[in-house]
């Protein structure tokens, strides 16, 4: 739901800043590059000291690039399959960061390790639900199910929560955990995704292999 809405509205607001880095010669390869290289430091660097707060400020201040460089890639007519896949592939590289930073902590300074196996599971859970799309469409199924948790959602719960339980460190009683609680919620969420979208790719495999079966040479031709 937040991928829907979401990125209209910041893409509307992203247009602007998008034409101008075209018109200094950035391509957007350039921007998801970096903004991945922005994403990875602020969470490898910060997030296993403790420090919440300043790592998601640095990691808020690149996250955008994925919406710019699409963006970017449209105005100036570049949209490809290599951008798309190398968008994709370094959305995962992010993510990765960002749970396995988050376990880096849990599993060190944190010293919780209930919580760091929270944190690997949202982080290979995350990983799981894209690839059961991915590998739904690659053999030919719609897949046609958002999912109660898609990567929008495990992000921003997962960044607001961080970084608010980050304010911990200025004085402000309690609302360290606020993160745990989001960890736990992203995990379940995450899971119950999964279920929705193999229930999904199973219902629509089978009606594809009924309807071959009925129809063998039309699916041949197609």
């Amino acid at each position: 739901m937040l991928n829907k809405y979401a990125r209209a509205f910041f893409t509307r607001v992203l247009t602007p800043f998008a034409a101008f880095l075209l018109r200094l010669g950035v391509s957007p390869d350039a921007v998801t590059l970096i903004g991945t290289g922005g994403v990875m430091a602020g969470a490898l660097v910060f997030y296993p000291r403790g420090e919440f707060f300043w790592g998601t400020v640095v990691i808020t201040l690149f996250v955008f690039s994925d919406l710019v460089d699409g963006n970017m890639a449209r105005q100036a007519g570049v949209s490809s399959r290599w951008g798309a896949f190398l968008d994709s592939t370094l959305d995962r590289v992010a993510d990765a960061a960002i749970f396995g930073g988050l376990a880096l902590w849990y599993a060190g300074g944190g010293d919780d390790l209930v919580l760091c196996a929270v944190t690997i599971f949202c982080l290979a859970s995350g990983q799981v639900v894209s690839y059961t799309k991915a590998r739904g469409e690659s053999i030919g199924l719609p897949v046609k199910v958002n999912g109660l948790v898609e990567r929008a959602e495990r992000l921003v719960i997962s960044l607001v929560a961080c970084g608010l339980s980050g304010l911990h460190k200025f004085g402000v009683p309690g609302i360290q955990y606020l993160l745990p609680a989001a960890l736990w919620i992203v995990a379940v969420g995450s899971l119950i995704t999964l279920g929705q979208r193999v229930v999904t790719v199973r219902r629509e495999a089978f009606e594809a292999d009924a309807a071959a079966a009925r129809d063998p040479e039309g699916s041949g031709a197609a």
